[in-house]
């Protein structure tokens, strides 16, 4: 198992902040085949081999998530991914 928590600052509205996590997660559903649903201010994602949750705060996004060993390879990718749409979309910094 291998383990993803990366956290970024913001300085947008709780609201703004809940589209920038949700098309994080919708992106991530495409590349990767990936199922989520909001339950209040946390997006739950999963699919074979990884499950998590991005969890939107007034200053920060939180993705925490579990990678099976058969994904443990796309680690690199898939933070890359979250760090190019927090980043370049939504000016987020990483904390």
């Amino acid at each position: 198992m291998s383990q993803i928590d990366m956290r970024a600052r913001h300085s947008m509205s709780v609201e703004d902040a809940q589209m920038a996590a949700d098309e994080l997660a919708s992106d991530l559903a495409d590349k990767f085949d990936i199922d989520y649903g909001w339950d209040g201010d946390e997006i739950h994602f999963e699919r074979t081999g990884v499950h998590g949750v991005i969890t939107v705060r007034e200053n920060e996004i939180r993705i925490k998530a579990t990678l099976g060993l058969m994904l443990i390879f796309l680690k690199p990718r898939i933070q890359a991914e979250i760090t190019e749409v927090l980043e370049s979309h939504f000016g987020c910094r990483f904390v």
